[in-house]
């Protein structure tokens, strides 16, 4: 409570509303364009810490950890409500899931070892490609159907491991490419909010482990795992997720794909000179 003293009561609401608006907003995404809600939480986590003063060595740390853990909920529910209108198919999700876990063991040992700057510079080039491929009017398509068996678990590697060095569920990465090989959206959005749920719960849990014992935390924080935000995070995002979800059903997402892509990119340049700044 000593560190929150420094603020002022009005400050501390602020706060409060910006972490439940994160969650409605991560929350509809993750259903509406099968992005992930993590490629929301992790930039907002990450300006909120700096304008805390949170150690710029375990802001990037905490910032995916959090995001990650609050992925969880937001991707069981995401998947859950795509499998009830048939936007999940699980001949597709199978192939994919032991290659995503070998990833996800990469990228947690890997966070380990990396500083919060790269961390950041990486969540900042991942997403400005992101973004230039939402803003594009045309999926790139390569091939119908996933690769054999080798090339999926490349597939699930690559997807797993930057997924969980970015904090995100997925869906950021799965959905471009399961729609570069000829999947239907809906089905690629329903099986990107699946991979959700196999990224982010060991994702969490490593960052959890890894953060034990770490100096110079924010309070209220278990490993790198914070659960002020957690708890402001994740109750919105379970609310509004299936939102997201029966939209993404029923309109033309363009337009706010590109908007999307437009803040995306804003945040990514601006979270690429805050790391090099550091």
């Amino acid at each position: 409570m000593e560190f929150f003293s420094a603020y002022s009561p009005l400050w501390l609401a602020g706060l409060v509303s910006a972490l439940l608006l994160t969650g409605a907003v991560a929350g509809i995404l993750a259903g509406l364009l099968g992005v992930g809600g993590g490629i929301v939480i992790v930039p907002v986590l990450y300006h909120l810490f700096t304008l805390l003063g949170i150690d710029p060595e375990v802001r990037m740390h905490v910032a995916v950890g959090t995001s990650l853990a609050a992925i969880v909920p937001t991707s069981i529910i995401s998947a859950r409500a795509h499998y009830k209108r048939g936007g999940l198919k699980p001949e597709l999700l199978k192939p994919l899931i032991p290659g995503t876990l070998i990833g996800v063991l990469i990228g947690a040992l890997l966070s380990g070892y990396l500083s919060g700057q790269v961390l950041a510079a990486i969540f900042a080039v991942i997403a400005l490609l992101v973004a230039l491929n939402m803003a594009v009017e045309r999926n790139l398509s390569l091939r119908d159907g996933l690769p054999g068996t080798a090339g999926t678990s490349v597939l699930g590697v690559f997807i797993g491991s930057l997924s969980t060095l970015m904090g995100i569920g997925g869906g950021t990465l799965s959905v471009p490419i399961l729609n570069a090989c000829r999947t239907p959206m809906h089905i690629a959005v329903g099986t990107g909010a699946a991979l959700g749920v196999v990224i982010s719960l060991p994702g969490a849990l490593a960052y959890l482990i890894n953060g034990l014992g770490a100096d110079n935390l924010p309070p209220a924080t278990l490993g790198y795992v914070n659960l002020l935000g957690l708890a402001m995070i994740v109750p919105v995002t379970m609310l509004t997720a299936p939102w997201g979800a029966r939209i993404a059903h029923a309109i033309n997402a363009r337009l706010l794909r590109r908007l999307f892509a437009l803040f995306l990119a804003l945040t990514a340049v601006r979270m690429l000179f805050g790391a090099f700044a550091l």
